[in-house]
């Protein structure tokens, strides 16, 4: 807990004590559901709810945003997110009902008010939103085709709407398609921990 209010020394105490129950709620989910791997589980605030918050370094939602949250997983980034923003609505989503089955509980546990779910693929959803985030699901070109046609037209933050993209290594291949629209951002510029050196941050306007 304490790597979070390293980088975000403004918590509420309700929002502190948020964060707290994660690594119990998500300890008690992961021994039924394995939805984080057996070793992250240990280092949860570091290696998945600090890379999910990292999209709060870029960007501070506005009151009434809505998030898309794809491939969610045991609800990473939406739920760290949804914690830290709670005037802003998340939608998160994942094809694997028990991932979604792991999100409505931690969810629950945290008091969480902002966060809906659905088990569905990104393609069958037809519904609008001002972002859509993710960590790493698919090559980005293949992510963009699903979502693209989710992105509002209506603008209310001080960053277009569009992608959130959360990946590590290499993505020069992966962002030629979008090169004029595309913004990358180290985290290592974010957090100091060597987990991060080689972690990015990649926005598209779309």
């Amino acid at each position: 807990m304490e790597i979070i209010q390293k980088y975000f020394p403004g918590l509420t105490p309700e929002q502190t004590a948020q964060f707290k129950q994660m690594m119990p709620a998500y300890a008690e989910w992961n021994a039924k559901i394995n939805v984080i791997s057996r070793k992250d589980i240990e280092a949860l605030h570091e290696r998945h709810v600090l890379h999910s918050l990292s999209i709060a370094k870029f960007i501070r939602f506005r009151p009434g945003t809505k998030i898309l949250d794809v491939g969610t997983g045991g609800g990473f980034p939406g739920i760290p997110l949804a914690v830290l923003f709670p005037e802003t609505r998340f939608h998160l989503i994942d094809s694997i009902g028990k991932k979604i089955k792991v999100v409505n509980a931690v969810a629950e546990s945290l008091g969480l008010k902002n966060v809906t779910s659905d088990q569905i693929r990104a393609e069958q959803l037809k519904e609008k939103y001002d972002f859509v985030v993710s960590r790493a699901v698919t090559r980005l070109p293949e992510f963009v085709g699903w979502v693209q046609k989710n992105i509002s037209p209506k603008q209310q933050n001080t960053v277009p709407n569009g992608v959130i993209y959360l990946k590590g290594g290499n993505l020069a291949e992966e962002i030629k398609p979008f090169r004029k629209k595309a913004y990358i951002q180290n985290l290592s510029e974010y957090f100091e921990e060597e987990f991060y050196q080689t972690k990015k941050l990649v926005y598209l306007s779309l």
